[in-house]
């Protein structure tokens, strides 16, 4: 069983950061590997971070490197995505997914997604 939630999302200025959480809210034996994906106005849902089951490989795409962080507490069943140095271009809707195939970046490997969270960028 796999419901995940996120939270977290919110408004903030360019510059600054947010923390988002997303938790796997039903009592599962299995770790997926797991990722991070937004969808801004317009635009197709776009691949932001991964990390695999047990946080030995974290990816990002090349929007964030350098700006975002992906981690997971396997005890707590969540996943974070610390969120720095924000800017404008950021503002979408962020997505949590699981995996039962692998730690990809294509959308369509993900089995199970988030409702989605509002992170909106201002000036």
């Amino acid at each position: 069983q796999v419901q995940l939630q996120e939270s977290g999302g919110g408004l903030v200025q360019a510059g600054g950061s947010l923390r988002l959480s997303c938790e796997n809210a039903e009592r599962t034996d299995t770790i997926y590997d797991m990722a991070w994906f937004r969808q801004a106005p317009g635009e197709e849902r776009d691949f932001v971070a991964l990390i695999n089951q047990y946080g030995s490989i974290k990816y990002y795409s090349e929007a964030v490197e350098g700006r975002f962080t992906i981690s997971r507490d396997n005890a707590k069943n969540t996943i974070f995505l610390q969120m720095n140095s924000l800017k404008l271009e950021d503002t979408a809707v962020y997505y949590c997914a699981a995996s039962s195939q692998g730690p990809y970046t294509n959308v369509h490997k993900y089995d199970y997604w988030g409702q989605g969270t509002q992170v909106t960028i201002t000036s």
